[in-house]
């Protein structure tokens, strides 16, 4: 059934041949469960170990090592020395441990379905064969009749036969913060949001007020809660531009690889050297055109950027969302809860004159009106651990909050003033009224809506609360009236009719969820950070215009627009304008996911926030989702990238910040280890043409690439965040990792490595007459530049201006690799198994002072580059 809020409730009850008095019969049950099957959401089958496992292999760079492996182990099986089979199996070790972590990573599947799966209720009352009974929720089905009261929550959606003073908690679907009042004879139009149809109950929903009774209309996959599903599980996971970069460049590097190593190839072939050895040396290149370490180098720094990120409040479900969230360009933030503190807060009162703020140093007379809106009132507000604890509905409680700002409880209040009457709330009359003892004397409190209140009022200054009542209601907020008079006696018969008229007016209570103030700050920093904050909500546009503007999202020249004017928009329509848009209001979950991707479309790095499970589908489909710790619902958590532990807006700032700073020292980090790469090309390219000799071994490259580099790389991942990175703007999402030239300086970086390495080889070579002697001296000197040079890649300051002590992982990185070539160069067992030849003491003197001239050819250009921008 699409739509049961506009069919009549005759016609449902003959569609599911059910009986509002006496629900279905067992035979019947059975035979829709068969028809419909279990009230529960469904996900797509997970893939399987085996298929996680092996998709880790398509990408280019493995294939390359692959097949490197494999040319290595055919020259083992045809040569003599077991030490050939080292090589091998070192980078089959490295294809297969990168395999395993990537399945790891993959295996935190998506929570978000088994979520949604268990937000329902797991019992439900039910009349069936004329009795009440309690079922498991998913043994329910359509036609089933349903009963509920306040405290339960909904377990299929329905239409309502009955409702007694029901009002309902959506805010998890439609993001309205204020409990829905329902009423089951309304007439809903048949476009009208989920919001607005009062007479229908959601599965997902509670009831915070009432009871009621309705006719189970959808199950499982076909509620509205089973549609927000759907969309979770059909949306693509989108991938990072970070995983897009790396992807790119590994294919770049790959290709690289491919083609000198046919250029290699071609020139051996032709000066007549073994084909075993020439496949040997296109070996070497396959794995120095790979930097082996890159992907694990990358996956620790943002690691280390998520650490520091959960000691500020968030925490990160997926580890390339840290790099996005730096580049973020718009925030997409839902309202309740989010940006406001989703508590509806008494903001002013009035009595006579004009309205006064509440505080503790409020007048007597808006004391008076707060004691009398608290005698009126059945919620509850009490203390625990220092937090303020709200029970019952939001508007009474917010009533109770502010009587006890002003040192009034609910309990002492009652004790002097006992109440002996009520005439409970009801959505037709929209009053509520309590009788109570005062001094003695029996008086009728009532509290309401203003516009029925004041027609039920003989004096008052009607007037100015008219005015007064205009002017909160267009700061969006929720006006309740107050009013009173004195009984004669207490009455035995309770007659709304005859106590509520010729009332007394007393005055207005203003209410609203007001927004954080750490959230007002937020937004400016973001804006200064180039960042667009863009509320979307599901609560009525006036709220919303309301709360934006006084945040600051909504500026002149900005509009909003409703989910229903947004319906009438084509995708590409709304892709046009969308930046346009500040406000977002009445939306549904379509109308968020395409409010994203017209954003997304438009080059912005969206990171949507949310608490909601109608936000869940928008969450998942952002660049990054944000969702909300404490009332986040965990469907939005589950479709999150990010989770901020302490729901504080202004938290997603320092995210940034952190994401910022670890994009930055991931660019550092690939500077270095490709810089390195790149010399251990050139070098064994430039060595076969002019020698027909590769001066580094597989063995040799892929030592350097995954130990001595790795380590200095890991600490590049560790320098502090700059000062000024909040004062920048977003990069553009089509701006690559070798952006400002990065790929120019690495590149001749190489090849001043190149050079070094290669001046060592050949002097050694020349001297000493050995080749092994020859590729020692060229592997100390590339060893030891590189360890220099990680200096120079710290900052783009002067070495003389940046302190290594603010970074200590770096000295401990620089010692421990230095060691390490120490060890393997002069423990004989390890120089045996890397072929390391024992030079003349003289060269290791000259090796290590070609391996400082990258240090100082740097520096002198970072003073040159100085000078010019000055």
């Amino acid at each position: 059934m699409n739509n049961p809020h506009v069919q009549n409730l005759d016609d449902i009850e003959q569609e599911y041949q059910t009986s509002r008095d006496l629900g279905l019969s067992d035979e019947q049950v059975q035979e829709y469960q068969e028809k419909y099957g279990l009230n529960e959401l469904k996900g797509k089958k997970a893939k399987s170990l085996t298929m996680r496992f092996l998709e880790q292999f398509k990408d280019i760079m493995v294939i390359i090592l692959i097949i490197a492996a494999a040319i290595s182990f055919f020259v083992a099986l045809k040569g003599h020395d077991t030490k050939e089979y080292i090589e091998p199996v070192v980078i089959l070790s490295i294809v297969i441990l990168n395999a395993v972590l990537g399945v790891v990573q993959e295996s935190k599947a998506e929570k978000s379905l088994e979520a949604l799966q268990n937000l329902s209720s797991p019992h439900a009352k039910v009349i069936r064969n004329g009795k009440l009974t309690e079922v498991e929720a998913k043994m329910l089905v359509p036609g089933d009749l349903i009963e509920f009261e306040a405290g339960d929550f909904i377990p299929a959606d329905g239409r309502l036969i009955s409702a007694s003073s029901l009002k309902m908690e959506e805010s998890a679907l439609t993001g309205e913060s204020v409990p829905v009042e329902k009423d089951e004879k309304a007439d809903i139009a048949e476009n009208a949001p989920l919001g607005d149809r009062l007479n229908m109950v959601f599965s997902g929903s509670s009831v915070s007020y009432g009871r009621g009774t309705a006719i189970v209309t959808n199950t499982g996959m076909g509620t509205q809660i089973g549609k927000i599903a759907e969309l979770l599980d059909s949306a693509d996971q989108t991938q990072t531009p970070l995983q897009l970069k790396l992807a790119k460049l590994g294919k770049y590097l790959g290709l690289l690889a491919l083609g000198i190593s046919v250029v290699i190839f071609a020139i051996g072939f032709y000066v007549g050297m073994p084909i075993l050895e020439i496949f040997m040396t296109a070996v070497s290149l396959a794995v120095a055109a790979i930097p082996e370490g890159l992907p694990a180098i990358v996956t620790v720094v943002l690691a280390l950027g998520v650490q520091r990120m959960v000691e500020k409040n968030a925490i990160i479900r997926q580890l390339p969302a840290v790099e996005t969230l730096g580049s973020a360009s718009v925030i997409c933030s839902d309202k309740t809860g989010t940006l406001t503190q989703n508590k509806m807060t008494v903001m002013k009162a009035w009595i006579k004159e004009k309205p006064e703020d509440i505080s503790d140093e409020s007048s007597l007379g808006i004391k008076s009106l707060l004691r009398l809106g608290t005698l009126a009132s059945n919620g509850t507000v009490e203390i625990i651990d220092g937090e303020e604890k709200h029970i019952g509905d939001p508007t009474e409680t917010a009533i109770l909050a502010a009587a006890l700002k002003m040192n009034m409880t609910k309990d002492q209040l009652h004790e002097e003033a006992p109440r002996v009457g009520e005439i409970p709330f009801d959505s037709d009359r929209k009053l509520m009224t309590t009788i109570h003892m005062i001094e003695g004397k029996p008086y009728a409190l009532t509290k309401g809506a203003f516009d029925v209140l004041l027609t039920r009022c003989k004096t008052g200054d009607f007037e100015a609360a008219k005015e007064i009542n205009n002017q909160m209601t267009a700061e969006a907020m929720r006006v309740l009236a107050v009013a009173y008079k004195e009984l004669d006696h207490v009455p035995h018969v309770l007659n709304s009719d005859e106590i509520e008229r010729d009332l007394h007016f007393v005055g207005l209570l203003g209410m609203i969820d007001p927004p954080r103030q750490e959230a007002k700050d937020a937004v400016e920093i973001c804006k200064k950070a180039g960042i667009r904050p863009v509320m979307i909500t599901g609560d009525h546009i006036g709220t919303a215009n309301a709360i934006a503007k006084d945040l600051g999202i909504l500026k002149s020249g900005q509009k909003s627009i409703t989910g229903t004017e947004l319906d009438k928009m084509d995708d590409q329509a709304l892709s046009e304008s969308i930046d346009q848009y500040s406000v977002y209001a009445r939306v549904s979950p379509e109308d968020k996911i395409r409010i994203v991707r017209a954003w997304q479309q438009k080059g912005a790095i969206v990171s949507m926030t949310g608490d909601g499970v109608n936000d869940a589908p928008a969450l998942k489909a952002a660049d990054i989702g944000c969702a909300m710790g404490i009332t986040g619902t965990d469907v939005a958590k589950g479709a999150s990238d990010m989770i901020l532990t302490d729901d504080n807006f202004a938290t997603i700032v320092d995210a940034v910040k952190e994401g910022r700073g670890t994009y930055d020292n991931i660019r550092k980090a690939i500077q270095f280890l490709l810089g390195t790469n790149m010399g251990e090309i050139f070098i064994v390219f430039i060595a076969m043409i002019i020698w027909q000799q590769t001066p580094l071994l597989a063995i040799h490259l892929l030592w350097l690439n995954l130990v001595t580099d790795g380590l200095p790389a890991l600490a590049l991942g560790m320098e502090p965040v700059e000062e000024d990175i909040m004062e920048r703007k977003p990069k553009p999402k089509e701006e690559g990792i070798f952006a400002g030239g990065l790929m120019i300086r690495i590149v001749l970086q190489g090849l001043m490595f190149a050079v070094l390495s290669l001046i060592g080889f050949y002097i050694a070579g020349v001297n000493l007459q050995s080749l092994g002697a020859a590729q020692t001296m060229a592997f100390l000197v590339l060893s030891l530049s590189q360890l220099f040079h990680v200096l120079n890649v710290r900052t783009t300051k002067s070495i003389f201006r940046s302190n290594l002590r603010d970074n200590k992982y770096m000295i401990l990185a620089l010692l421990v690799s230095l060691l390490l070539i120490v060890v393997i160069v002069f423990i004989p067992p390890l120089a045996y198994i890397f072929e390391i030849t024992p030079l003349p003491s003289a060269y290791y003197l000259i090796a290590i002072l070609l391996g400082i001239v990258p240090l100082i050819v740097i520096e002198i250009e970072k003073r040159i580059r100085g000078r010019r921008m000055t």
